[in-house]
């Protein structure tokens, strides 16, 4: 994807120092955990929700199907599920969503608490050109991206959008989860069946960004080995 002048990492870490995180690793130690620990609670959650999903795998009401969704009764392949039934696949999600809730706690906490939202989320005014210049440069539109910084402007834009995304799907999760106690929230989302179509879309929005991430990963092995060891310190 990077061509020859542009051989250099161009996914973080060049820009000049902010002095407020002086002395802090490029990839902070609660960041770490938190990453890792998501990336096995969404494993899990993704399979024993694609198992719950089998039991009827279709959207819209019984009798109802919705016309414009194309694998209307076709199930998740076993190999992807976990749980091996309905009950067991709602003993997962249900077990492993407290403890992803509560990581997603303690990362925002630590996110706005820290200060790292100030190099981590996409703020239009500041990223929104650098986000474009960058997607043109990938797709070779230009032929050198815009100046290096802590994350450019569609890592900020992905990484932020990742976080409303499973904040989303924590919502309608608890909403499909307790409709009749959480009928207020069900109603926000239009409806049962709605919600289970917001669900399922939110998985495939996560599974886009996870395959996206892990290519882009790929091509530039300093951010892994930063979100191992931490990094250097700034």
């Amino acid at each position: 994807m990077a061509s020859a002048p542009a051989r250099q990492d161009l996914s973080m870490h060049q820009a000049a120092p902010d002095a407020r995180f002086r002395g802090r690793r490029i990839q902070p130690l609660t960041i770490r955990l938190n990453h890792w620990t998501n990336v096995l609670f969404i494993a899990l959650m993704a399979g024993s929700g694609l198992e719950i999903f089998a039991a009827y795998p279709s959207l819209g009401p019984q009798g109802g199907q919705y016309g414009w969704y194309p694998l209307q009764g076709v199930a998740p392949p076993h190999w992807l599920r976990i749980g091996r039934w309905l009950a067991g696949g709602r003993h997962w999600h249900f077990a492993i969503a407290w403890f992803m809730v509560l990581n997603g706690l303690i990362y925002l906490a630590y996110f706005f608490g820290r200060g790292e939202w100030r190099r981590r989320l996409f703020i239009p005014a500041r990223d929104a050109r650098n986000a474009i210049r960058m997607l043109g440069y990938y797709l070779r539109v230009l032929k050198t991206p815009p100046p290096p910084d802590f994350y450019n402007g569609l890592q900020r834009l992905a990484y932020s959008s990742i976080v409303v995304i499973i904040t989303l799907q924590v919502l309608s999760g608890l909403a499909l989860y307790k409709p009749v106690q959480l009928h207020w929230l069900l109603a926000l989302f239009g409806g049962y069946d709605a919600a289970r179509v917001v669900h399922l879309l939110g998985l495939v929005l996560i599974a886009t960004f996870v395959a996206t991430h892990i290519v882009l990963v790929s091509l530039h092995p300093r951010a892994l080995f930063a979100m191992i060891t931490g990094g250097k310190r700034g």
